[in-house]
């Protein structure tokens, strides 16, 4: 419990934890946040780690006079998000359906990225990059899968450029804005909702179409 009360304070306080971190760390702090990142995209028992609000953070600081440099950052979050998924995809490769055995590897994750997949095909690679924890296992499952390496790389690169792009440049140009400056964890907030909303938008297509299909199958 104490744990899950740490991770909604640090979702919420993004801004005031990195603040904290790149005063006490300095420029150590570009490796700390490379290594969330590539965290976050490529293990799948770290999707609780934050994402798009980090991407987001971070430009606000680099446009800050806190020591960021926004070339270095872009760069580095690149280089974790493709890297994060690389790795991601070749544990999945490895452990292929022997996956679904392991215990700590949620089987309900990997059956809502199978849908995704089903839905989008190979470019679910690009796509996930947008969503909450189908991120996270979008590669992995594709590695189960045996997608083939160059087209699974190829969305990989696309889609963590955009990405990074995206968030970062959003936090950028908008993070020091007064109003997202004093209203910082509001804006988290709405990040994260609007990240979530093709999950929600599947769920409820699935759950009209199990019902419209219900009656049918009397």
């Amino acid at each position: 419990m104490e744990t899950i009360k740490f991770l909604i304070d640090f979702f919420l306080h993004l801004d005031v934890y990195l603040a904290d971190i790149i005063a006490q760390y300095g420029t150590w702090t570009y490796a700390i946040l490379f290594f969330v990142i590539f965290m976050e995209t490529g293990f799948v028992v770290t999707p609780f780690l934050p994402g798009d609000s980090l991407l987001f953070a971070g430009g606000t600081f680099a446009a800050l006079d806190s020591g960021f440099n926004i070339w270095v950052l872009l760069i580095l979050f690149m280089a974790a998000a493709v890297l994060g998924d690389t790795a991601n995809y070749w544990i999945g490769h490895y452990l292929g359906d022997r996956a679904y055995n392991i215990k700590w590897i949620k089987r309900e994750y990997l059956d809502k990225t199978h849908a995704f997949f089903e839905k989008h095909g190979g470019k679910t690679i690009f796509l996930a990059r947008f969503v909450p924890i189908v991120r996270t296992f979008a590669p992995f499952v594709a590695g189960i899968g045996r997608m083939s390496y160059g087209f699974f790389f190829r969305w990989n690169i696309i889609g963590g450029i955009t990405w990074v792009l995206l968030f970062t440049l959003a936090g950028y140009f908008f993070g020091n804005i007064p109003f997202v400056k004093h209203n910082f964890e509001f804006v988290i907030v709405a990040i994260i909702l609007i990240s979530v909303v093709p999950i929600g938008l599947e769920w409820l297509k699935a759950r009209r179409e199990k019902k419209a299909a219900a009656p049918a199958s009397q």
